[in-house]
């Protein structure tokens, strides 16, 4: 089974349960205050598993469906071959406890700040596969025409960081931005240890 469909599952065995158990919900949730205040530094990790509800959760399984598949079978093996599976992985894992790093220092004093989701992984899956494939076409829901990879990218980075600055809607943006931006980060550092492939340069070649 790929690594990709093994991170959906175990999603879904988690959020299923706690859509209708609030504390289970609220024992896995990253709460900065908490983590904090009682160590419970496992939310890093947690909260990135459990989601608010169905939506929430098949937006994202979704979301990682279609360009995590993409970047574990096509993209990642073209540039690091056997390295794939463990690279992958760690970029996964790397990016929900990165995402969240930013609102644990701001919120950790706010008992009343909470988060929850796979957002911030799922943003860097995205965004490793665009610094591969800048021009790899991406299509939203609700608008019928593809955009080029890149494009949204840069959309996506400017709409999060904007809408994380006005804040007051309950939504993770900083993990959104962060996320991405170490998708971007953690591919290009593993390019130049474990590929002979330049992806600055060939992000640059392809765009302009």
């Amino acid at each position: 089974m790929s690594v990709t469909l093994s991170i959906i599952i175990l999603t879904c065995l988690v959020s299923f349960p706690a859509f209708s158990n609030e504390k289970m919900k609220n024992d896995l949730l990253f709460w900065p205050y908490a983590i904090k205040r009682n160590n419970q530094y496992y939310r890093f990790i947690s909260g990135g598993v459990v989601h608010a509800d169905t939506m929430h959760l098949l937006f994202n399984m979704v979301s990682l469906y279609s360009f995590g598949m993409a970047l574990e079978k096509f993209l990642f093996p073209v540039l690091f071959h056997e390295k794939t599976v463990i690279l992958y992985i760690i970029l996964y894992m790397a990016a929900i406890i990165v995402a969240c790093v930013p609102d644990f220092i701001k919120h950790q004093k706010d008992s009343n700040y909470r988060a929850l989701g796979a957002s911030g992984a799922v943003s860097a899956v995205i965004f490793a596969a665009i610094t591969i494939e800048p021009t790899m076409p991406i299509r939203f829901f609700f608008i019928p025409i593809d955009i080029p990879g890149y494009l949204f990218g840069f959309i996506f980075l400017g709409l999060s960081y904007y809408l994380a600055k006005r804040g007051g809607d309950n939504i993770g943006h900083n993990a959104h931005f962060w996320g991405a931006v170490f998708g971007v980060v953690f591919t290009i550092i593993a390019a130049k240890f474990f590929s002979p492939v330049d992806l600055v340069k060939r992000f640059i070649d392809q765009v302009f």
